[in-house]
């Protein structure tokens, strides 16, 4: 049966972006008119290092239905060596979600320069795409917190 547009599924999605690079590239996304969804909530941070894998748990806790984090180029970070720690600490948390259950196509690490524009559209309509296939996340529903 299909759906109609009151009850189609809009997943929601929360993209963590490194302030120097990731964040001035959604910018320049947003001043170029390139579309991606609104489904994507953005949250500024100074450097990738500085997204804690709990903020991903809790994102999903809170009922996103997918998590991407953005931040500058290996070796381009505007604090040397964040983004090195940043993809450390996402490989262990990867393979903890697996472990729980979460499908692996609901967390993404993605680079992206202040210049790179249209590459921060392209990624952000791919990532939303995907989890609109997966559909909605309901392996962590019963952790969520209930009113």
């Amino acid at each position: 049966m299909p759906m109609n547009n009151d009850t189609e599924f809009r997943p929601k999605i929360v993209a963590f972006c490194c302030n120097w690079c990731s964040y001035a590239g959604a910018d320049l996304a947003g001043s170029s008119r390139l579309a991606y969804p609104a489904d994507v909530k953005i949250i500024r941070v100074p450097c990738s290092c500085r997204v804690n894998p709990m903020f991903i748990l809790r994102a999903f806790e809170k009922g996103a239905d997918g998590v991407i984090m953005c931040g500058c180029h290996p070796g381009d970070c505007h604090y040397t060596s964040g983004n090195f720690y940043a993809r450390r600490r996402m490989t262990l948390l990867f393979s903890m979600l697996d472990y729980i259950g979460v499908e692996n196509g609901r967390t993404r690490v993605e680079w992206v320069s202040a210049a790179e524009g249209v590459k921060f559209s392209q990624t952000m309509n791919e990532f939303v795409a995907k989890i609109h296939s997966l559909g909605k996340n309901v392996r962590l529903e019963d952790l969520r917190c209930k009113n």
